[in-house]
């Protein structure tokens, strides 16, 4: 049977490919595909404690039988060209863009006039990592898995907290300093609950989409390397 193999981040740059179609035995597992790479790349059996799999825009097991035809992708630790990807789900919006965020329209668009509250939070380009100088950041992201990814994150949160509508948009590509890369707007009848869905939705976003930020700086250039949310099944 043939797959298809994507790789992300720094692990593209670690195993020399981004995607690739190669063939099976019936019955392979994401196990057999790990090592496959491992063996050519030795570095990534030590970075598989942070790695995660994903079968068909799914996080996997490496226990996951394959079928023909599976899309297969291994994410490095999150961090945090083409038109936008937008997902509306019941009330609430979610998009991954390579143009500027704009939160004011999204509030604008978001309002039903009913909201006491509207809580925005913005994650915006620094210039400097401790004291370290920054340029500008690069961000990629496994876009039609992200989008799925963030959709179900955002509509859990809706779900948990007493909150009206939930929207979530992330910038793709290159940021200079002061831009904003990410924001999390929350409307809702009272504030205390607008407050608290706007930073668990920022924190789990960084922590569970696929999303990854290259920094660079005056003397070099390095991948962030973030951590997975705890419930996000590792490879090692």
């Amino acid at each position: 049977m043939r797959v298809r193999v994507l790789f992300f981040g720094m692990l593209k740059e670690m195993v020399g490919i981004s995607a690739e179609e190669i063939d099976l035995p019936e019955g392979a597992s994401l196990a057999q595909v790990f090592e496959r790479y491992a063996s050519r790349e030795p570095r990534l059996r030590s970075l598989g404690p942070s790695i995660v799999a994903a079968r068909n825009h799914e996080f996997a097991d490496l226990s996951t039988a394959l079928a023909q035809g599976d899309e297969l992708a291994f994410l490095p630790p999150v961090s945090g060209g083409t038109d936008n990807q937008e997902m509306v789900s019941g009330e609430h919006y979610f998009c991954l863009t390579r143009q500027a965020i704009e939160p004011r329209k999204l509030i604008r668009d978001l309002l039903t006039g009913a909201e006491g509250a509207v809580v925005t939070f913005e994650g915006t380009v620094r210039n400097n990592t401790k004291g370290r100088p920054t340029l500008y950041l690069d961000y990629e992201c496994y876009e039609s898995m992200a989008l799925k990814v963030m959709a179900k994150l955002g509509c859990e949160i809706a779900r948990q907290f007493a909150v009206s509508r939930v929207a979530m948009v992330h910038r793709l590509g290159r940021m200079l300093i002061g831009e904003t890369s990410v924001a999390v707007i929350v409307t809702a009848p009272h504030r205390r609950p607008a407050f608290e869905a706007a930073l668990e939705g920022i924190n789990r976003l960084k922590q569970t989409v696929p999303i990854w930020k290259k920094e660079h700086f005056v003397d070099g250039e390095v991948w962030v390397e973030g951590e997975w949310a705890g419930d996000v099944p590792v490879v090692g």
